[in-house]
Order: C-alpha cells, then sequence, then structure tokens
C-alpha cells in the first residue's frame, strides 16, 4: 500500500521570536512532530520559510532589509544557519533530511519539473525527508512565488500527497478580524472557496510572514483543486499537526475537491 504523503508548511512566525531570534524550542518540537510521524509511516515533506528572518537576527540587523539584494544576502546567511538546526536536530531524532531551494521557473519549465520529482522520489526511497523552501538568493520577479504559502501547495500537488498543513499564528480563517472583533468565529470548514470566502481572509488578521491569510486561500484552492485536504492551522503549539492526522480538526479544514485528482 502507498504511504500517505504530507506537507507541513511552517511560516517565519513560528520558527522566531518577535524580537526575530530563533525560537529553538519551537523548531525543536516541529521536528519531532515530523520525525514522529515519518516513524509512524507517513512520507513527510516540510516547506520552511525563515531564511531572510533567522539571517536577519545571525546578522545583528534591527529589522529585515527592505531592498532586494539585502534580502537575498540575509537569506544566505539564514539558509544555512535553518539547515545546519534542521539536520542536527532531525538527526537526533534518527531521521535524515535532504535540502531543495527552488523558483517558480523549476516548477514551470517541463524538464526541471521532471528533474525536481524524480529527485524526490528518491528521497522518499531513501527515507529522507525533503526541506523545501524557495530560492531566495537567485529568484528575481518573474520566477518567484513570493511566498511559501502557494508553493507548498504546489510541492503537495507534485508529490501527490493527501494532506497538506499550513502552520500560522492565529487558529485559522475566522469570519472577521479576531485581533480587533473578540466575537469573531472561527470557521472550522470549508467546502468551496467562493468569493464570498477570499474576501473574509482580506481582513482575517492572519500572520507577520510574507503572504498572510489572502495567500493561504490560494495555496488552499490549488491544493483541494487538485484533491488535497488542506488545513490552516495554529504553529503554537507544533502539536496540533497530531489533531489533524487523527482525524480531529483544531482550525479550518479546506475540503478537497473529489474526483479531480492529478
Amino acid at each position: 500500500m502507498k504511504k500517505e504523503r504530507i506537507v507541513i508548511k511552517v511560516g517565519t512566525t513560528t520558527l522566531t521570536h518577535e524580537s526575530g531570534r530563533t525560537n529553538f524550542r519551537e523548531i525543536d518540537t516541529l521536528v519531532r512532530v515530523i520525525a514522529d510521524l515519518q516513524n509512524q509511516g507517513y512520507l513527510m515533506t516540510l516547506v520552511s520559510s525563515g531564511a531572510i528572518g533567522i539571517g536577519t537576527g545571525k546578522l545583528g540587523l534591527s529589522s529585515k532589509p527592505k531592498d532586494i539584494s539585502g534580502k537575498q544576502a540575509a537569506s544566505t546567511v539564514g539558509q544555512c544557519e535553518l539547515m545546519f538546526m534542521y539536520d542536527k536536530m532531525f538527526s537526533e531524532y534518527g531521521q535524515k533530511v535532504g535540502q531543495l531551494l527552488i523558483t517558480k521557473e523549476d516548477v514551470e519549465h517541463k524538464t526541471r519539473k521532471a528533474n525536481l520529482i524524480s529527485a524526490m522520489e528518491r528521497l522518499f526511497d531513501w527515507g529522507v525527508i525533503p526541506i523545501i523552501n524557495e530560492n531566495d538568493a537567485v529568484a528575481i520577479e518573474e520566477i518567484v512565488y513570493g511566498d511559501n504559502d502557494n508553493l507548498s501547495a504546489i510541492v503537495a500537488r507534485l508529490i501527490g500527497a493527501s494532506k497538506l498543513i499550513i502552520l500560522t499564528d492565529i487558529d485559522g480563517l475566522y469570519d472577521s478580524n479576531p485581533k480587533t472583533n473578540k466575537d469573531a468565529k472561527l470557521i472550522s470548514e470549508v467546502d468551496v472557496i467562493t468569493p464570498e470566502i477570499t474576501a473574509l481572509a482580506k481582513d482575517s488578521g492572519s500572520d507577520l510572514g510574507t503572504g498572510g491569510m489572502i495567500t493561504k486561500l490560494q495555496a488552499a484552492k490549488l491544493a483541494c483543486d487538485a484533491g488535497i485536504d488542506t488545513y490552516v492551522i495554529n504553529g503554537h503549539p507544533v502539536d496540533n499537526i497530531y489533531q489533524v492526522l487523527e482525524g480531529d480538526n483544531p482550525g479550518t479544514w479546506f475540503k478537497a475537491v473529489k474526483n479531480n485528482v492529478e
């Protein structure tokens, strides 16, 4: 029987403190959960943001660079630090990881796409957990996704995942902004992503990362249209991932479009 493939997307807000410094406790918990699920028989893939944020902290900068070259330079420092931590922590839990840095062009070019899929399949065969980020250091406007939410959905489609779990800093999609409206209600299930649902995301009070809730809905639509159930859940605590795979729903479940699997 084919092993179930799960894609986890984690954003900068989960990986860093408000100060911009690395949140080692959350990263270690994330690694432990993913390693444990891999041991249970799932084939796990991690799409991880955070290179620019962690690079900014390691460089001792007071804020993220605003210019493109500054962001790209910070990402090179942060990506080294990020993968060093992931490699060390996953090793402590008996898991191997492999890094893939990709751009939009890699997915849209027929040969590059085929090579990417082949490489990931080999990683799965070898029991390696792929860790994926956009190639911030070389990406330009024409070849950039701009956020890892949509990238995670693309990756989920490429590998035929059954579930995409997007971690953020609120519980999911609300009917209004929970940060300004204490009576805002969490929407636990979404059957179809309509224009009305999309409109809610524009004022939902999402995370401090690149995309916000609107890009999470874009990602959910990409994944759901390919038959992939998508969950947007709070990354604090990271153990919320277990609830999804145990049949519970701690956030918002965007239901896969049936009979439309690639």
